[in-house]
């Protein structure tokens, strides 16, 4: 199938596409036919508008690809950037939280960066305050970026109480190297 693409390779996208559907289906587990598939149709769908079919078609072949390939977190990264470009907040969540489930805990570290930028940039602070509260259970050193964030929102009432529970956990390190003391100014 490589070699067949290869040969191809000029060829108008959708007969491409109709190739790269034949060899996916033909081989179901090939990490690098989805992957090299995937990022054609994301390219593919670059200068469009989001009203396009491109984009609907280009989700449905990530779902399919995740079918066999759940476990693979560059396909979930894909994926996710791709959605959010077209601003669907809900969908968007919903695809961070299938992602956090599908992968195993060693992989969460990939997928957590860019849910924080995301919900940062989606600018609903519930929305935000949950997703960190989530991140927390996982990395509970990152704590001050909580409390940078709640600040940046004007949460004053969570932010202290964030703030009062760290001052108050003997075993808190400051990750920026602030005293105790210096967490409260």
């Amino acid at each position: 199938w490589w070699w067949y693409l290869e040969f191809k390779a000029r060829a108008p996208t959708k007969i491409r596409f109709r190739i790269y559907e034949r060899a996916v289906k033909s081989l179901p587990r090939s990490y690098k036919l989805w992957f090299k598939y995937l990022t054609e149709r994301v390219h593919e769908c670059k200068n469009l508008s989001l009203e396009d079919s491109s984009f609907e078609a280009t989700n449905a072949a990530f779902e399919r690809a995740l079918v066999t390939m759940h476990k693979m977190p560059r396909i979930w990264l894909d994926y996710l950037k791709f959605l959010i470009v077209q601003k669907s907040v809900t969908k968007i969540r919903r695809t961070f939280d299938r992602a956090l489930r599908t992968l195993p805990i060693t992989q969460h570290n990939r997928v957590w960066p860019l849910y924080l930028r995301f919900v940062q940039f989606a600018r609903i602070p519930e929305l935000a305050v949950r997703v960190y509260r989530r991140y927390l259970k996982m990395e509970s050193d990152r704590a001050e970026e909580f409390v940078d964030y709640l600040k940046k929102i004007k949460s004053w009432d969570e932010a202290a109480t964030q703030l009062a529970n760290l001052v108050n956990n003997e075993k808190f390190v400051s990750q920026y190297g602030k005293s105790k003391y210096d967490l409260w100014k």
